[in-house]
């Protein structure tokens, strides 16, 4: 449903919002983005307490990105404009590619064609998910768009959980936590009329999706972490 004023164009797309254009409309949902800020902070402090020879530019990228994500959502949940979308998914979007990339190559040790190719696999999967309709409209909410990185992140976790790696772990665990997270992104249109506080607020159950998710993405930022340590303790 889209709401149009002199000030442009609201979007509203979770339950939280219903048609309410106001800036505080989705409490929960703006608000739930502070786990990502949390997350990257606790994610550049470990970072940095880490001996400068496995202080990466990749993994301090990644990091950021992370921080980036969490404005970009905010932005979102609030202004609910086009613009402001887009300030959430364009981040989410190079953070997916990206860590694709720095799995394959760094946790995996592909050489770069085969990096790049899977890459260009991984950009069609999404672009396919993000396009599949059911009933002229997306399918679980939209939620299918995601399915291929949840593949990406259980099948690497997988193949370094058989390579004895010990970034299996952190992302074996981001993938069930993923699964559990994108259930409550499926379910908040759903479950709505359930989900009322008050005498009129529903609340929806977005805001979980960003809790869970934050600590997706930390568990992540572990892995390479944890890639970084092992790297650095085969070289002294």
């Amino acid at each position: 449903m889209i709401w149009t004023a002199e000030t442009g164009t609201k979007l509203f797309n979770y339950c939280e919002r219903g048609v309410d254009p106001a800036f505080w409309a989705e409490p929960l949902n703006a608000l739930s983005n502070a786990g990502f800020l949390v997350v990257s902070l606790a994610a550049f402090l470990n970072w940095r307490r880490q001996p400068a020879a496995t202080r990466g530019g990749s993994e301090l990228a990644l990091i950021a990105l992370v921080l980036v994500i969490g404005i970009g959502s905010f932005l979102f949940h609030t202004f609910a404009t086009r613009w402001a979308m887009l300030a959430d998914t364009v981040p989410i979007g190079i953070f997916m590619l990206a860590y694709f990339a720095y799995a394959l190559r760094r946790l995996i040790g592909l050489d770069i064609w085969p990096v790049l190719a899977g890459l260009v696999l991984f950009v069609t999967a999404l672009a396919a998910a993000g396009n599949v309709k059911c009933g002229g409209v997306a399918c679980l909410n939209g939620s299918v768009g995601y399915l291929p990185a949840f593949a990406a992140i259980a099948g690497t976790g997988e193949y370094l959980r058989r390579a004895r790696h010990p970034s299996a772990v952190p992302l074996l665990i981001a993938a069930g936590l993923f699964a559990i997270s994108l259930t409550f992104r499926t379910l908040d249109r759903a479950v709505c009329p359930l989900t009322l506080m008050g005498a009129t607020w529903h609340t929806g159950t977005h805001a979980l999706w960003h809790a869970l998710n934050a600590v997706v993405l930390y568990l992540l930022l572990r892995a390479t972490a944890n890639y970084r340590a092992v790297n650095y303790s085969r070289h002294i």
